[in-house]
């Protein structure tokens, strides 16, 4: 690598005071994270409910596949087309919104009268799903500082989590209601949409969105002195300033589609292909039958998958507090290797009807998840583009998980029938020594750095070093 300085003046940050994070600054993270509280609910309840649905309607494997499926077809969907109405419209109305679908997939689900209008709102609920994906870490992202960007965007994943493992426990105490107790299990989701909802309107824009898409200079610095708010109005103007030069840079610099784009855009794509061909989903939407295949009873397995939600949480906790001091691409080691010895027992397990160690190794792999992939993908994508593309990056990221994601669900019940499940699995863990050598040979470091630092080093441009001089920088 070779250094050549030269003076320059380094682009502002959004930086805090390294000892505290502002609690405005929290609760705006909070609030835009809790979408994916609502993601996660709404993707993993339906765990709870498949099989009546299936028995109700009297699906066949492959019309089940594709109803178990719904979610993710309106999440490609929603994930395909987030980055319009985030870059077109802004940041706050867009997370706003989401709930607004959030609510009506909720409503209609409860009231499904046969499977076309079950998917229907399952759909619905998907769009929102693929377009929170692409709005909230991107939101967060814009205004964090750099100290701390990993653990309020983790926030976000965190939320997912929560949002499992609160579904997994409403399914298990509404199982037994009554004859529509799938139907409690679905729309009790409304609840929380509607405080989410009011939540967004409380939130300010992004102070990226609004000086690089909006260019509204003064509404801009107005955020800028909510998250600064011991800055002086020089020091704010300076800030805003450096943005918009950032902008118009990126403005001269291309379309999304270029040669300096590459990177990020090949960096994105494959964290999102290999979190799914982990077999994640499939694991999470049918656990219950996974340990049903092990000779586990009905009622037994629900509560195992509940120890799965358990699990991911307190890792996913333990990802969200190591991610901004060990990193990113040291999170991905440690979950590549989780994933690959696992996937490997499991597998093992099936092939030789060891069945006892397959629930321990369930949980040791979404433990691996957790810290891993779970951790750091939503980060990681909200990072690597420039300001001007980053909508439309967080979009490719998340079309990419989610058209991988429902391919997978859709096709897992037959995967399983058609072949053992051992095959399945190790098929998995084959995918992940995959990863494990993408991490090893790609993928960058981006903790600490601001996004502007990071969009030089991807770019191979000059970036400036403390003393205010610029430096050319590789990426690793």
């Amino acid at each position: 690598m070779n250094h050549e300085p030269e003076c320059a003046t380094r682009p502002a940050a959004l930086v805090l005071p390294a000892d505290s994070l502002r609690s405005r600054i929290l609760f705006w993270a909070i609030t835009s994270s809790l979408a994916g509280f609502l993601f996660g609910f709404d993707t993993v309840v339906i765990s709870g409910a498949e099989q009546t649905i299936q028995s109700l309607w009297k699906l066949s494997p492959g019309m089940h596949g594709l109803a178990m499926g719904a979610a993710l077809y309106g999440t490609v969907l929603g994930s395909l087309i987030g980055g319009w109405p985030t870059d077109r419209f802004g940041r706050k109305p867009t997370l706003t919104w989401i709930g607004v679908l959030y609510i009506i997939s909720a409503v209609g689900c409860g009231y499904a009268w046969d499977v076309g209008s079950f998917v229907v709102a399952r759909v619905i609920g998907g769009v929102g799903i693929g377009i929170s994906t692409v709005a909230a870490p991107l939101y967060i992202a814009e205004i964090a500082p750099p100290s701390h960007r990993g653990l309020l965007a983790g926030m976000f994943q965190f939320n997912i989590v929560f949002g499992i493992i609160v579904a997994f426990i409403s399914n298990f105490f509404l199982r037994d209601v009554g004859p529509n107790a799938w139907r409690w299990m679905l729309g009790v989701a409304a609840f929380p949409s509607v405080l989410y909802t009011a939540l967004c309107l409380g939130i300010p824009e992004s102070p990226r969105w609004l000086l690089g898409r909006k260019r509204d200079r003064e509404a801009g610095i107005g955020v800028l002195g909510l998250i600064r708010p011991n800055a002086s109005r020089s020091e704010l103007e300076q800030e805003a300033d450096a943005l918009l030069a950032s902008s118009r840079d990126q403005r001269e610099s291309g379309g999304f589609w270029t040669p300096g784009m590459r990177g990020p855009i090949l960096l994105a794509f494959l964290i999102a292909f290999f979190n799914q061909l982990s077999g994640i989903n499939a694991i999470l939407y049918f656990a219950p039958r996974i340990f049903e295949m092990t000779g586990l009873g009905a009622k037994a397995a629900l509560l195992q998958s509940v120890g799965i939600g358990v699990t991911n949480l307190l890792f996913t906790f333990a990802g969200v507090r190591l991610i901004d001091r060990l990193g990113r691409r040291t999170l991905l080691y440690v979950g590549s290797f989780g994933y690959i010895l696992t996937l490997g027992l499991i597998s093992w397990a099936f092939f030789t009807e060891r069945f006892a160690i397959v629930p321990a190794c369930v949980f040791g792999f979404i433990a691996a998840h957790a810290i891993g992939q779970g951790a750091v993908i939503w980060v990681f994508i909200s990072e690597i583009f420039p300001n001007r593309h980053r909508a439309g990056g967080q979009a490719l990221g998340s079309f990419t998980h989610w058209v991988f994601a429902a391919l997978l669900t859709t096709f897992f019940p037959t995967m399983v029938s058609a072949y053992k499940p051992g095959y399945v699995f190790l098929f998995f863990c084959g995918m992940m020594i995959l990863q494990l050598l993408w991490v090893r040979f790609m993928v960058p470091e981006t903790k600490g750095a601001t996004l502007e630092e990071i969009e030089r080093r991807l770019s191979g441009a000059r970036a400036p070093n403390p003393a205010g001089c610029v430096e050319t920088s590789g990426v690793h």
